[in-house]
């Protein structure tokens, strides 16, 4: 895992970040979040990950914004790649669009809603990209271990797995850690994603809605539970996302949070 990180400058014991915005709104939106989180990473010696969706196939309402086209957002977070000399990451939604995603990413993302589909895994797994599948809402963390296995016996062992809270009623999640510990018994590393987990889905208004209040919260017992990395979308005004900005960090409470996360991470190790 540490030669994905081997153009940047970190501390060995820092947990690595997965950040960006929910989707590529726009090249200038993403620049704007790219430069300050890279930054802010450097400055701190966090190891980065840009992660944003260059299409978003799940959506509460057909009216939700999907994105500005497959080729154009791909371009753009290649593009972030490229001047700020990080990995990134996006998520893909079927077996055809992995190929196509593995030329413009290091790191493909599994939605939770779909790591049980073997294809996709599967086709993920054959790109020789490293998979982070994020375990599903109505799963255990034992059981993703049947999602690693699929995409190590397709002849990929770069696996990771991201927690992000499991179905508590009809429009809530809610986070049990011990699933930290069971993932990273499978012998992956283990992430969580600390804004998704604090989703309130199925709104009756055709938005989803969250909690951003408890982010710090969740990513302090994630790391004081020994997570390797932690996923955050964040963005300069979530109030105007196009996409989850009910969920999302706003961009300028980032560093303060990164540097109290550090210092929970100082106290385990």
């Amino acid at each position: 895992m540490n030669t994905l990180f081997n153009t940047q400058k970190y501390n060995k014991n820092n947990f690595f970040l997965i950040a960006g915005p929910c989707i590529t709104e726009s090249e200038e939106i993403v620049m704007e979040i790219a430069q300050k989180v890279s930054t802010i990473c450097k400055r701190l010696e966090i190891p980065y990950i840009f992660k944003a969706s260059y299409r978003k196939a799940n959506r509460t309402s057909a009216n939700s914004f999907t994105g500005i086209g497959d080729e154009a957002s791909l371009k753009i977070i290649q593009k972030v790649g490229k001047i700020f000399n990080i990995p990134t990451t996006t998520d893909i939604h079927a077996h055809e669009e992995a190929a196509m995603a593995a030329e413009y990413v290091d790191i493909l993302q599994i939605p939770a809603f779909l790591c049980r589909q073997t294809d996709l895994l599967i086709a993920a797994a054959k790109t020789g990209k490293i998979v982070n599948v994020k375990k599903g809402q109505f799963l255990s963390g034992p059981s993703m271990k049947f999602a690693a296995d699929k995409i190590i016996q397709a002849g990929n062992n770069k696996v990771w797995l991201t927690d992000r809270g499991n179905t508590f009623g009809y429009q809530d999640l809610i986070v049990d850690y011990r699933n930290i510990t069971w993932m990273k018994e499978i012998g992956v590393p283990v992430i969580m994603d600390c804004t998704h987990s604090l989703q309130q889905p199925n709104q009756t208004s055709g938005i989803t809605g969250g909690n951003p209040t408890l982010i710090e919260t969740i990513a302090k017992a994630a790391i004081a539970t020994g997570v390797d990395g932690i996923f955050i979308e964040t963005h300069p005004n979530p109030a105007q996302a196009k996409s989850d900005g009910a969920n999302m960090l706003q961009l300028d409470l980032l560093e303060p949070l990164l540097e109290k996360l550090i210092r929970v991470r100082q106290a385990i190790i």
